[in-house]
């Protein structure tokens, strides 16, 4: 009998049931240590926030996932495919993990229906009337299907944002990354963009969300994980991470955040 892990071990089923796993991660930025031993689990369906100060590691450490930063140290697979430097590697997770980020990145010469075509016809091969009955399709579900043939300069921040949304959505994605989505817009934009984040969770979407939108976590997560000087310093389900947080830094970043 070989030390091998049995297929049908608690272990290799929790693997099995990881869309993302980071096994002691560690990041440098020269000789800034931006992640220090991280390791996280995130399963099949299940929406994650990330939370902390600036500077924690959080856009790093979602970052790294889909390779836009590459780890020095430890272990991360995605989807059951290891980041190890292996390009093909880099492009089958990418191609299936979508990500929003802070700044829109939308194209400001290609129209809004150009911008969700795009990647779905140059990476995916469909073909083009394919693509655009898909992105109407997306447009439609985060409520922008009117603006579908203006540019992004005609729109508003929160409607550049949904359309974000609809374009990760068009390449099919497993796993949706958002880096901070809501914190370049007006206050009363930030609802609306929201509201979508909301309905895709609901719909049964992988998510790994950097957010300081509290009410967003405490509604959508079902765990919450704050970062802290490069590491996961406490993980809980927003129920008992709002009531009952255990450490000391986590309380005052809370404290500060909402006000009590």
């Amino acid at each position: 009998m070989n030390g091998a892990r049995s297929q049908n071990s608690p272990e290799a089923k929790a693997g099995a049931d990881a869309a993302v796993r980071l096994v002691g991660v560690n990041k440098w930025y020269g000789d800034y240590h931006a992640l220090r031993d991280v390791s996280l689990e995130v399963r099949k369906g299940e929406r994650v926030v990330l939370c902390g100060p600036s500077g924690s590691g959080k856009t790093t450490l979602i970052r790294c996932v889909n390779r836009l930063e590459e780890h020095q140290a430890g272990e991360i697979v995605v989807n059951g495919v290891p980041l190890d430097g292996n390009a093909r590697n880099v492009d089958q997770v990418r191609a299936e993990v979508g990500m929003v980020f802070q700044s829109f990145n939308l194209f400001p010469h290609l129209t809004v229906l150009q911008n969700c075509t795009l990647a779905p016809i140059w990476v995916r091969n469909m073909p083009e009337p394919k693509a655009e009955a898909l992105a109407m399709t997306f447009l439609d579900r985060v409520r922008i299907t009117d603006q579908a043939h203006k540019y992004p300069t005609q729109l508003s921040g929160g409607q550049q944002q949904r359309v974000a949304i609809a374009r990760a959505l068009c390449m099919d994605p497993n796993i949706m990354l958002f880096d901070e989505p809501t914190s370049a817009l007006d206050p009363e934009m930030i609802s609306e963009v929201l509201d979508v984040m909301i309905e895709l969770a609901e719909s049964g979407m992988t998510m790994l969300c950097v957010t300081h939108e509290m009410s967003f976590a405490r509604r959508v997560a079902d765990r919450i994980i704050f970062m802290d000087g490069g590491e996961i310093v406490e993980q809980a389900p927003p129920q008992v991470f709002f009531a009952q947080p255990r450490m000391d830094r986590t309380k005052l970043f809370l404290s500060q955040i909402l006000g009590h």
